[in-house]
């Protein structure tokens, strides 16, 4: 998996008790639809909890994360179709 740690733009619904699932990202101007969640966990940043999320558009999987102290995405990383 290619390492990418960038700023991303997610549409995700927040559903009830405190799931939430990303539905699409904008990355390189590209809106990339999510198709599956095919994991999740939580991590610790410090004092911070980041919830990470392996998606895919049906074709590339990707790495994203959430920071629910600043409430920022974040593109970890991508691994590309051959």
């Amino acid at each position: 998996m290619e390492r990418v740690a960038q700023q991303v733009k997610v549409a995700a619904v927040f559903a009830p008790g405190s799931r939430i699932r990303p539905v699409w990202f904008e990355w390189n101007r590209e809106k990339h639809a999510i198709t599956q969640t095919t994991y999740f966990w939580r991590d610790r940043v410090g004092e911070v909890t980041v919830l990470r999320f392996a998606v895919t558009d049906g074709s590339s999987l990707f790495e994203l994360s959430y920071n629910t102290r600043d409430q920022n995405w974040t593109l970890d990383g991508v691994e590309a179709a051959p």
